[in-house]
């Protein structure tokens, strides 16, 4: 049985990095989408960033799922 090493380890990396890049972009949204202002108001820009970065978390999840059903 023959083992290639190099696309092991290039498919591990391809997915620790997609795993990064997901996981900053969730937790980016989650403190986004929770900045307030000192009056209690939602500051409107942090909260457009938070809905940016949710979306490109569901399009990664959605290239994800396209990849496998293709």
């Amino acid at each position: 049985m023959y083992i290639d090493w190099g696309a092991l380890g290039e498919v591990f990396g391809v997915s620790l990095l997609a795993t990064v890049v997901l996981v900053g972009l969730f937790t980016a949204g989650i403190v986004g989408g929770g900045t307030r202002r000192a009056d209690g108001s939602v500051h409107t820009p942090a909260r457009v960033g938070a809905y940016a970065c949710y979306a490109l978390c569901a399009g990664a999840v959605g290239f994800g799922i396209w990849l496998i059903a293709a």
